[in-house]
């Protein structure tokens, strides 16, 4: 009886794979990929990312976890157990605070979501004044807010549904557009220069400050450690398997999405000028289903069910990264030491409240800040590249946590490792630590003066503000004492 318990907490290694597939990709990276990288050469970098990047990225979160597989704080959990409290407190301040980013983010795609769920085009809410999508998003903003201070969360349960409709309508758009050239061979479809001259990317300063875009795509996997130690069979096999694969399925799904997205798309448009590569970048992948609606003959009915998908799936992520972030960074006894006992305070309904406040303050500041910004589609993008440099801060982490872990080498049991040799294994460590780094750090230069001067900022000040915390909680501390 107890064997057969155990049987069925464990996941198959193909169901892993498909559960990384999900949590991992979605369709606004195959239109970012497109947009950002001029079309189908984005192909070339895909691969490149994937192989020398995401596949031992996946294999030493895999490590991590058989390694402390009975630790639930992730990251944080890591670096405590392979360094000191204190330098756990600045990895889970540092997942914490890329979320503010994020969350900033995530009310305006609500909106644009809802624009084109309403309006079926990109110009009614495009040319819509900044200061009344501003002030709109943050309205949105605060409500949400206020619902996570009163510890309600009415939209958690729709973020995983959200997810996976989304995940679906990624890949009924590649089966949908790759079939309807023999469907509707009338269609109009766009042909793609296949040469290889055409394929390889120009290395110049637009391709080499994007690049953060990919990694962006591509991280996070380590939300998914705690399952290493429950694949059925050996760890040690299956779950590298599983990652193998995964990767797999994302560079098919990343290519042939490109593909379908070359069919519609011209590059030379989207690059025409500034204002034409911002509506893209805001507004392709609704005009992708949108598209695909007219070659089916359904008009925009494909488009209003992708428009309400995404709509709930901002909202409800919206929601999370208010909550959840904040409740990891605070709840845990061994990092809140450093933080100042005012932002420990919860309410009534058991939220952090004065945390909450903090997150208003941030996030607002991002918001208000990009009314200054012409032109709604231009903050959408404002803020994908702002995310892709923030976000990917917290992958640097993952590395130092593999390479502590290795360094001490022989004082952590695991089923799995990554590589026997530990030179390998560290050097693989510091690469995808350099490339992050490499890669967040070009991602900060733009033409853009607003655009840079937000790149530069936000981390300094969310960074800055996670050295300064603990200085006041050490004070609080004394003064007690």
């Amino acid at each position: 009886m107890h064997k057969m318990q155990d049987s069925e907490k464990k996941i198959k290694w193909q169901i892993l794979c498909f559960m990384v597939f999900s949590t991992l990709w979605g369709f606004g990276n195959v239109t970012n990929g497109f947009v950002f990288f001029n079309g189908i050469q984005v192909i070339f970098s895909w691969i490149l990312m994937f192989a020398f990047y995401f596949i031992p990225y996946a294999l030493m979160v895999g490590e991590l976890g058989s390694t402390f597989k009975n630790e639930g704080g992730g990251v944080t959990s890591w670096m405590r157990a392979t360094t000191t409290d204190k330098i756990a407190y600045y990895a889970g301040w540092t997942y914490w605070a890329v979320h503010i980013t994020y969350i900033a983010s995530k009310g305006s795609g609500g909106l644009k979501a809802m624009g084109w769920m309403f309006f079926q085009n990109a110009e009614a809410y495009d040319t819509i004044p900044t200061l009344y999508i501003q002030l709109a998003t943050l309205c949105v903003f605060l409500f949400f807010c206020w619902v996570a201070s009163r510890g309600l969360n009415p939209l958690k349960n729709l973020a995983a549904i959200a997810g996976s409709s989304m995940f679906v309508m990624g890949i009924l758009y590649i089966l949908l557009m790759l079939a309807a050239p023999t469907l509707n061979p009338n269609g109009g479809y766009l042909k793609m220069d296949w040469s290889l001259t055409n394929l390889i990317p120009t290395f110049d300063k637009k391709y080499f400050t994007s690049l953060s875009i990919l990694v962006f795509a591509v991280g996070g996997i380590e939300k998914l450690s705690p399952y290493v130690n429950k694949v059925d069979g050996n760890p040690a096999k299956n779950f590298p398997k599983a990652m193998i694969f995964a990767a797999i399925m994302v560079v098919v799904s990343a290519i042939f999405g490109t593909i379908a997205m070359g069919m519609m798309f011209d590059p030379s448009v989207i690059n025409a000028d500034q204002a034409t590569f911002d509506s893209y970048a805001a507004n392709s992948s609704y005009w992708a289903f949108q598209k695909l609606g007219e070659y089916y003959g359904v008009g925009n009915a494909i488009l209003i069910i992708y428009a309400l998908c995404n709509l709930i799936g901002q909202f409800a992520v919206l929601v999370v990264s208010i909550d959840a972030p904040l409740r990891m960074l605070l709840d845990d006894e061994r990092t809140n030491q450093f933080i100042p006992r005012k932002l420990l305070k919860k309410n009534k309904y058991g939220a952090y409240i004065n945390g909450i406040k903090l997150v208003v303050v941030l996030s607002g500041s991002i918001i208000l800040a990009q009314i200054l910004v012409p032109g709604a589609a231009t903050v959408l993008r404002q803020l994908t590249k702002l995310n892709s440099v923030t976000m990917p801060l917290r992958y640097l982490w993952v590395f130092l946590a593999y390479i502590a872990l290795r360094k001490k080498n022989d004082k952590f049991d695991r089923e799995f490792k990554f590589m026997k040799n530990n030179g390998a294994a560290l050097f693989f460590g510091f690469w995808c630590f350099i490339v992050t780094a490499f890669c967040c750090a070009l991602g900060i230069i733009s033409d853009d003066p607003f655009q840079l001067v937000l790149n530069i900022c936000t981390p300094v000040v969310l960074l800055g503000l996670g050295v300064i915390l603990p200085i006041i909680r050490a004070r609080e501390d004394k003064r007690l004492n």
